[in-house]
């Protein structure tokens, strides 16, 4: 089931081929306890506060700064160690595809917008592809910081599926 957004010409897709059953990426995708594992960038812990996995359902969690050098650049640009990000689930398709919905309303002098990523998984034997597709942000700048993110976090799901396989 789908609700209507659509990628943009200019989204950048970000591939990874794991070493593990696609039943494990998409619980590590869509249960509170497998993206408390690997839903950050390095120096952050994020914290599930509310997951609806249907159309339209909501993801809400915090991400806090956990690590002293993003402690200290926080409190030196006067900003809060923790944040609260929203997310709107479009799609949710057992086991193979999520698409949903970022509120980007923490840009200092810009009007909050909606940002659309989509999360495919698909068995490749006994490996699993999963496909991230990220749609570029309101100016370059933004755009490569959420691509760095975004390719952190699917190189730390690497490592919770190490956690989790041996």
């Amino acid at each position: 089931m789908t609700t209507e957004p659509t990628l943009g010409p200019n989204a950048a897709r970000l591939e990874r081929t794991y070493d593990a059953p696609s039943e494990l990426l998409w619980e590590l995708c869509t249960t509170a306890a497998g993206l408390e594992e690997w839903w950050t960038t390095d120096g952050f812990g994020t914290r599930v506060i509310t997951l609806e996995l249907k159309p339209g359902g909501q993801l809400r969690y915090t991400m806090t700064a956990t690590a002293p050098e993003q402690v200290a650049f926080l409190r030196n640009a006067g900003m809060p160690l923790s944040s609260e990000l929203r997310k709107t689930f479009t799609e949710v398709v057992h086991p193979s595809r999520l698409a949903f919905l970022t509120l980007i309303d923490f840009v200092p002098g810009h009007e909050p917008y909606e940002h659309l990523t989509t999360v495919g998984i698909e068995p490749a034997g006994d490996r699993t592809r999963l496909t991230m597709t990220v749609d570029p942000l309101h100016d370059e700048t933004w755009t490569q910081q959420h691509r760095a993110h975004r390719t952190a976090e699917i190189d730390n799901l690497d490592a919770a599926i190490r956690r989790r396989t041996m």
